[in-house]
Formats: structure tokens, sequence, C-alpha cells
């Protein structure tokens, strides 16, 4: 069996982007979320994915960000730069410029503006092209809540062919697709759970770790659940799981970005202002947002 050119099974946080109350890039927030989350035992980082808000940023911002964060992820752990564009030779130059700075890894996002014409070919053709001349390598990232495009297995599979593209962040939540993305490709090719709500479900049929959300505000439960699981603790791993979903629906898919970095600040860490047009949450989503985090024994 020959082993892929990076190792990425564990837990990434998609770390948020802060903003000032002047709504510019704070690079002391960044650093200082980066530093308490150093404290646990992650694999490594996903920089600017959806939870980032890369769409909302300047390129200009989007390299200062990437800046930020390496300098403060140790070595030993990844830095996965999110680099997706709209057009292939903006996610390439991005690409590149992120492994300048010393991204370990690239996230790119299928892209979605003229999704009818997305078919399995022009996605081939973008993410090889992408792949061919990247100086790092290439984490697939299939997120059809925000796209309007999922990838199937069949698709994955083709792109696993190629050399630099190294895995997929799969965030749809069919265990029966990831299930099959697993058994058409080669074992070198990694699957990462996109979100904790399914986490245990997609190592059992052979994830080797999750890029979640919900590692920014409970790191060790994410953690727990894989540890769990590695362990052959399925009881456990199964208790975890189920207490932490209300939790990951909380920050996911009902208040999202907005839920997420209000959670931050709930716990006292480094969440902050959203970009406009996302807008905060009001004081009742607060209050149902605080219970769930308390429920689930978070906060």
């Amino acid at each position: 069996m020959t082993q892929p050119p990076l190792q990425l099974d564990g837990i990434f946080p998609p770390i948020p982007t802060s903003f000032d109350d002047e709504g510019s890039v704070s690079a002391r927030s960044i650093c200082l979320h980066i530093e308490n989350l150093n404290k646990f035992d992650l694999r490594g980082y996903v920089v600017l994915g959806s939870n980032g808000e890369s769409v909302l940023l300047t390129e200009e911002e989007k390299l200062s960000v990437f800046e930020y964060a390496r300098d403060v992820i140790p070595q030993e752990k990844l830095m996965i730069a999110g680099v997706g564009c709209e057009s292939t030779a903006q996610t390439l130059t991005l690409a590149k410029k992120s492994a300048e700075i010393g991204a370990n890894a690239v996230l790119v996002i299928t892209p979605s503006y003229y999704k009818n014409r997305m078919t399995a070919e022009a996605l081939n053709v973008h993410f090889r092209t992408v792949a061919d001349a990247c100086p790092v390598p290439v984490v697939v990232y299939n997120m059809p809540a925000c796209t309007g495009i999922d990838l199937n297995a069949e698709t994955v599979a083709a792109l696993a062919e190629h050399p630099n593209i190294i895995g997929i962040k799969d965030s749809g939540g069919n265990i029966i697709k990831i299930g099959q993305i697993i058994r058409l490709t080669s074992t070198d090719f990694q699957v990462l759970a996109g979100s904790a709500s399914f986490l245990l479900p997609a190592l059992s049929v052979g994830a080797v770790g999750g890029i979640l959300a919900l590692a920014n505000i409970a790191p060790a439960e994410c953690l727990a659940i894989r540890k769990h699981f590695m362990d052959g603790d399925l009881e456990k791993a199964r208790e975890l799981q189920i207490r932490m979903i209300p939790v990951n629906n909380a920050i996911t898919r009902e208040g999202g970005v907005p839920a997420l970095k209000a959670a931050m600040d709930m716990l006292g860490h480094q969440g902050g202002p959203v970009r406009q047009p996302l807008l905060p949450l009001s004081d009742e989503e607060k209050h149902h947002l605080r219970k769930v985090l308390q429920d689930g024994g978070v906060l």
C-alpha cells in the first residue's frame, strides 16, 4: 500500500475569520483563537473554508489571513488553505500564493455560479487543472448546501486517480455515498467528514477524520469521538456523537457562521462580528443557542 503524500487523519477546525468593530480583519483575534486551539491534539486547521467567510473577502484579505494563521500554527500541525474561486485561473493563483505562505495543502470547493454547466466533465477538468499546477496537495470540497452541486461517488473516484488530489471533505452527509467513495478509491485517498453531525458514521465506513465547525468550540468532544472509535469503544463514541448533534446543528444548519461566532463569544473566545450581508443572531436566537450549548455540556 502506498502512503499519501500528506496524512490527513485527525480533526481540523475550519476557523472563522475574525473582524474588528470597523469590519476589518482582526489579526489579533485570529491568532488568539488558534493559540487557544493549539492546546488540543488537533491535526491542523482549515483557513478560509466556508466558516471563514471566504467568499466575502478580497484576495488581499485572504492572503493576510493565511499569513496570520501560518505564523501561529505549529509546524507539526497542518494548514489547509481554502482557495476555491469561481474561475479555475483564480483558484490556481490563490493556491500558489497560499503555498508560498506555507499552506501544506489546499481545499478547493466546486465552482457553482454556472451550476447548470458544472457537469462531471467540467468539474473534472477544473480540479485536474488546479492539481496539475498546484505545488501542494489538493483536497476536494463537496458542499452542496452552499453550492447546489453534489459530487457523486463516480466523479470523486475519477478525481482520486490524480496523484495530487489526495482527499475530499464531504459535507453532504450521505453516508451511503461516502462509503461508495471509499469503496471506489484506493486506500491512499482520504475522506474527511465535513460536519460533526455525522463524524462517527463517516469513521465507521472508512473516513480518516473530519473538518468540523464544532471543533472551534468543542475540540475535546470532537477528538474524543474519534479516539473512542479508534479505541474500539463504540458505546462511548455513540453517546458523545448523539450528545453533540444538537450543538452542531445549532452552529451549522440552523445558525451558520453567525451562530458559530456567537457561540465562541459565549465561551469567551474570539468570535466577534460577521461581515454583511450576513447578520448577527437576534436576541431570541442567542437565547436558544445558549440553551443548546448548556444542554450539550459545552457551555
